[in-house]
């Protein structure tokens, strides 16, 4: 998996205070075994090339670090580069995950993947994976989220997946993920968990981060080959944070590379109505694993929102509250009104319309580059298209079809 940062995490799975494996006993022996085998797979050089062969014939990769000319002069600062993964085959990053996983439970002889979804971009991309694999797929998807993704819940069923409605607590990527660890503990023998995000017990973090630092090592070779210099800022949303990691993880030695993660701030962050986790938590285990979360006085977790369903989650991977404690990112929060206003500024200058998600991203970078010299640049990561948010769009914007 190329340059990557391999100093984190420790062999006990921390990133600092944060990570580690909290989990019931009948899954530590899978968690070992997912480790081992995935720490082989990384030291064979056949597998990084299979890996590699189909990163560039499926996925379509590299993909492109564009130029955004028309939004930079609209913000009259430095130069805005997209780093489209909204280009990569199934539309967004989440196919380099979901690709390396598949792999790595082939090798590891697994017939049965289960995987959790958000936004529906991780459950198509496993969805896409398993068929290319012959793998049987099942995605959990909270209710809510079935309803405000409906067009990527019909790609995964047509692509062969079973998908399970969770109808609990929120109906969203939080119990979504619950129902999928119940699933592996009762079935951890014949069945792989395919992880989407950098969160979770170890070693999903660094698994899931080794396999999207692809999007940041294609974006350092691009920028060198573009400008012969690095970017001085790198921009992306952060849910769980897996688009962010992939694209800061292979500059994290170039500490004049500044990291800026953007978070939902949904109604904003003193409504009580957001997913900001990293700006407004506190640390605390969820999921398997420790770091910031969104909880109230009593430990207890707190409901969440933002218009992005793949943000719509009230923690985030362990390695981003170890940048955030170590000053190594900043964090930002962005809310529903600003994200739509940044949806709205790359479709009316650029001509592409991007995921809610990673339209959180665009309104800071743009802001941020607004405020900059012309000779600076910023890279933002576009890690989704956002054909599958026009129905959200639609309907708050107060439009019709």
């Amino acid at each position: 998996m190329g340059e990557n940062n391999r100093q984190l995490p420790n062999q006990r799975g921390y990133f600092g205070e944060f990570g580690g494996k909290f989990v019931p006993e009948t899954l530590m022996p899978a968690l070992g075994e997912l480790e081992q085998a995935y720490l082989s797979a990384r030291a064979d050089p056949a597998f990084e090339r299979r890996f590699e062969q189909l990163c560039r014939q499926y996925v379509g990769r590299p993909t492109p670090l564009y130029p955004a000319e028309q939004l930079s002069a609209e913000m009259g600062g430095a130069v805005i580069l997209l780093k489209r993964e909204d280009l990569a085959h199934t539309g967004a990053h989440k196919i380099n995950n979901a690709l390396g996983q598949g792999l790595l439970a082939k090798r590891m002889g697994k017939t049965r993947i289960i995987a959790e979804t958000g936004a529906g971009q991780h459950g198509v991309a496993t969805a896409t994976v398993c068929a290319m694999l012959s793998l049987k797929c099942i995605i959990y998807m909270g209710e809510d989220d079935i309803k405000r993704q409906s067009p990527n819940v019909f790609r995964m069923k047509l692509l062969g997946a079973e998908v399970r409605s969770v109808e609990s607590g929120s109906r969203t990527l939080k119990d979504a993920i619950n129902e999928a660890i119940r699933d592996w503990v009762t079935n951890v023998e014949t069945t792989y968990y395919l992880f989407g995000t950098v969160a979770g017990p170890h070693p999903y973090p660094m698994i899931v981060r080794d396999f999207q630092s692809v999007i940041g090592r294609e974006a350092k070779a691009q920028i060198r080959t573009m400008y012969n210099r690095l970017p001085d800022y790198l921009v992306a949303c952060v849910g769980g944070g897996s688009n962010a990691m992939g694209l800061f993880s292979p500059f994290y030695n170039n500490k004049e590379v500044k990291f800026i993660g953007v978070e939902a701030a949904g109604a904003g962050l003193k409504s009580g109505r957001h997913a900001a986790s990293l700006s407004a938590g506190r640390s605390g285990v969820l999921h398997g694993t420790r770091s910031y979360l969104l909880q109230d006085s009593s430990g207890q977790i707190i409901e969440t929102h933002s218009i992005a369903p793949g943000l719509d989650y009230p923690g985030v991977g362990p390695e981003h509250s170890y940048y955030k404690d170590t000053g190594r990112a900043s964090y930002v929060a962005v809310t529903d009104a600003e994200a739509l206003e940044g949806f709205r500024l790359l479709c009316h200058t650029e001509g592409i319309i991007p995921a809610l998600e990673s339209a959180h991203a665009i309104y800071y970078g743009a802001r941020l580059a607004a405020g900059l010299t012309r000779d600076q640049l910023v890279v933002v990561n576009l890690s989704g298209r956002g054909d599958k948010d026009l129905a959200i769009v639609v309907e708050t914007m107060g439009m019709e079809l």
